[in-house]
């Protein structure tokens, strides 16, 4: 994180872990419906180190929901793109786990982009990483070669959550996946959907704006069919 920036997420934070804390000692009551209520659980539970920041795969940080995981092994099965598109390493948890997934399979790759990855990452070798911004010209270059060079890709959006950085990720990617194949917008769920309401507009409002703008994706809800998601209305399907 950029210097500038550890301020206002630390003070964004605060409020998050007091907003919490409160909820936990009974003092607000958590809103919405079943789903919504154990979504909450599930999501805040990190301020304690809990759910998705204490969440492995061979050993190795990866901040999703296991559900979400679970779809993604179902996409890369039913539909063998030969590459995923991440956007968002971290640590490389998620990148490790789908190229685990290709090993299974038999095929295909993972080019996992970050700005500013942790390190170490694991090395695999159907894993190759890309240091630099989602957006910058010279990755997306790099980027769309790949998936002209793969057969089917699939692209997962878990970058920069700003409403308006998503948006531009969606317009640059979603090109490279081919008619039936899938973007995937991770983190929907901030913003009040139903988690983190101070976050202000993020992936689900970029993915509102997107599907106003052009008619060639549509959401796919059969993909939340374990109720719970970290990508409620993320996941989208290329029509034509």
């Amino acid at each position: 994180m950029h210097p500038s920036e550890l301020l206002p997420h630390l003070q964004q934070r605060a409020r998050f872990a007091t907003r919490v804390a409160k909820r936990r000692l009974g003092h607000q009551a958590a809103g919405g419906d079943a789903v919504d209520r154990f979504h909450q659980l599930y999501y805040e539970s990190e301020v304690f180190g809990g759910t998705w920041m204490n969440t492995y795969w061979l050993g190795v940080p990866i901040w999703k929901c296991p559900f979400d995981l679970w779809v993604y092994q179902e996409l890369l099965h039913d539909q063998h793109p030969g590459l995923v598109i991440e956007t968002g390493t971290a640590w490389g948890g998620s990148a490790l786990f789908l190229a685990s997934m290709f090993d299974l399979i038999g095929h295909g790759s993972v080019l996992s982009i970050d700005l500013r990855p942790r390190n170490p990452r694991p090395a695999h070798p159907r894993i190759r990483y890309l240091t630099g911004s989602s957006t910058d010209p010279a990755i997306v270059a790099l980027a769309a070669r790949a998936a002209a060079e793969a057969e089917g890709t699939l692209v997962l959006l878990d970058s920069d959550h700003s409403c308006a950085h998503v948006r531009q990720e969606l317009q640059l990617y979603s090109p490279m996946v081919q008619v039936g194949g899938y973007v995937v917008v991770e983190d929907t769920n901030v913003n009040g959907h139903p988690v983190r309401p101070d976050f202000g507009p993020g992936p689900m409002e970029a993915v509102d704006q997107f599907l106003a703008a052009q008619d060639g994706f549509v959401v796919e809800r059969a993909m939340e069919k374990f109720h719970m998601t970290m990508n409620p209305r993320g996941f989208l399907r290329r029509v034509r």
